[in-house]
């Protein structure tokens, strides 16, 4: 899995130019979108070597950022290639995870629509699909399948600037009783996490300025 990393971006790019869209070449355009957020949840139901169920250990809620990179289909609909990475520690007492810094990237793949509304103010419906990079230091990468669904405001300040705000929920598909982020070394293994849990969920709140060219 670890060998799509490099290939996620240009792929999905290929299939936003491939993918046939309505004729409306004056607005067929590209967006870009950096953004900041806040992202909170996250927790991973941990067991024992012996799969007996101890407790729920969390993620700090924390800052986020990204970019959003979109290829307009028509007025009112485009799509988009999303990234958005937060990096923040377990919340919890364990000696083993409290010291331990998680990155969490999404790389997802998707669409919005807009919907008119007022001239100034232009709400919007996202939803994409794509995978989940967790990055624990110093134990290694894990990749899993996503999905999220996203929505907000778009407020136009020309017809090539926008200040955007919106909120997304993120959910990660995670096999029951799986070992996370293990290391190997002098002959022995040793993983970071083992969780009994089917699904792991994050909302984020984005504050953002989209270009578009």
């Amino acid at each position: 899995m670890r060998a799509l990393k490099g290939w996620i971006p240009g792929i999905a790019f290929a299939i936003i130019i491939l993918i046939p869209v309505q004729t409306w070449a004056d607005n067929r355009r590209f967006e870009i979108t950096p953004f900041g957020g806040y992202r909170i949840g996250g927790d991973f139901d941990v067991e024992d070597e012996q799969g007996v169920e101890l407790r729920s250990a969390d993620l700090e809620d924390d800052v986020s950022w990204g970019i959003d990179l979109a290829y307009y289909r028509d007025r009112n609909a485009f799509y988009e290639l999303l990234f958005s990475r937060q990096t923040t520690q377990f919340d919890d007492n364990d000696p083993e995870l409290g010291g331990v810094d998680l990155t969490t990237d999404y790389i997802q793949f998707g669409g919005t629509l807009l919907f008119d509304s007022e001239p100034w103010i232009l709400p919007y419906l996202s939803l994409t699909i794509g995978l989940t990079r967790f990055d624990a230091d110093g134990f290694g990468s894990e990749y899993q399948f996503s999905g999220s669904l996203g929505a907000g405001l778009r407020m136009p300040v020309s017809d090539r600037l926008s200040f955007v705000a919106g909120v997304r929920g993120y959910g990660t598909l995670i096999n029951s009783d799986t070992e996370l982020f293990c290391v190997s070394g002098g002959g022995q293994g040793s993983c970071l996490v083992q969780t009994s849990g089917d699904i792991f969920f994050q909302g984020e709140a984005t504050i953002g300025v989209a270009v578009r060219f």
